[in-house]
């Protein structure tokens, strides 16, 4: 709504357990419907963010209907013939959709449209970022618990530890999903595969780890980079000014660089503390501070950009509805949970 983006019909779906209520939107009431096969007929877009199960069990229902799914979910973020897309990075990669189209991890978002602009101008050789993340990404839930651990802290009382496996408020955990046999968490390797299909470049050598912080909401990175040419903090400066919904934030003289709290609530990333690495030889390095809401350009956001680039560009009607055969995940038969 706040973007103005042409609804004909709203079509609220959800699970068994929800339908029948009603939410009210703008001052109409809506009634939340089942979502069912049937349920996606003469849908044009449909938004997806109700997890991975879901989202392998419907998407490719809706797509046979001949609805464009926008999912939010891990489910197919690396199915190469899913396009995984930020709105102004890889827009191009829609064409051609199958009928379903990724977002991406609400990390790997803020972080590529920065990375793109060094990609086109110097080339990108390795990718170091640290995150802080708010607890906003891991739900209600978690919302919740640090707000009662700040408030049995200043009673003096024992802290509840339910949803993550630590205390959170006045914390900082390494731990951002579960762990994979590699060492690294889930989340952390999302940010890794999901960098090299956005960007196009699947040998980029990217490392992460995953900090989870008692902020509430926005995600802040710590990001270094190895360029393959050289390049100065001014100049990255302006390459990241120049990208769409990217703003910089960056006057040391000033204590100016971006914050959670001020980053809560926009849709644009905030770049700053952009320096040279003396680490890495030739002027080829750069360290710098990314932050952005990750409920919002992070996940909601995005989703709608995607949207509107369908629109404007006539592909929301997927290439299968257009007369290949409906999207299957190979090996998987249409309908079946993962």
């Amino acid at each position: 709504l706040e973007r103005e983006f042409p609804v004909g019909e709203l079509r609220l779906l959800a699970s068994g357990r929800s339908a029948g209520k009603t939410v009210s939107i703008e001052g109409r009431t809506h009634e939340i419907q089942e979502a069912t096969d049937e349920a996606f007929e003469g849908v044009d877009i449909a938004l997806f963010s109700a997890g991975g199960d879901a989202s392998r069990e419907l998407a490719p229902l809706a797509a046979a209907r001949g609805a464009t799914v926008i999912d939010n979910s891990s489910a197919w973020r690396m199915d190469p013939q899913i396009p995984l897309v930020v709105s102004q990075v890889n827009p191009d990669d829609l064409e051609g959709h199958p009928g379903i189209i990724a977002n991406p991890n609400c990390s790997t978002m803020q972080l590529v449209p920065v990375l793109m602009a060094l990609r086109d101008s110097v080339g990108l050789e390795r990718v170091v970022v640290d995150t802080y993340q708010a607890v906003s990404g891991t739900g209600g839930a978690a919302i919740r618990e640090l707000e009662g651990q700040v408030r049995a802290h200043v009673a003096g009382e024992a802290k509840d530890v339910t949803v993550y496996p630590h205390q959170i408020a006045f914390n900082a955990l390494p731990q951002v999903d579960v762990f994979l046999p590699n060492g690294y968490t889930k989340e952390e390797w999302k940010v890794v595969t999901e960098s090299r299909k956005i960007l196009h470049l699947p040998e980029l050598r990217v490392s992460c780890t995953a900090v989870r912080v008692p902020v509430f909401v926005a995600h802040s990175e710590a990001v270094h980079v190895e360029t393959r040419r050289p390049i100065t903090p001014e100049r990255a400066r302006e390459l990241f000014a120049a990208v769409d919904g990217v703003v910089v934030q960056d006057d040391p003289a000033t204590s100016t660089y971006p914050l959670a709290t001020e980053a809560a609530g926009s849709d644009d990333i905030f770049v700053g503390r952009v320096r040279q690495d003396p680490s890495i030889e030739g002027d080829r390095g750069l360290a710098f501070w990314v932050v952005s809401d990750n409920l919002r350009k992070g996940a909601a956001t995005n989703a709608v950009q995607i949207a509107e680039a369908l629109v404007a560009r006539d592909w929301v009607t997927a290439a299968v509805v257009r007369g290949a055969a409906p999207y299957r995940a190979e090996g998987t038969a249409i309908g079946a949970g993962a």
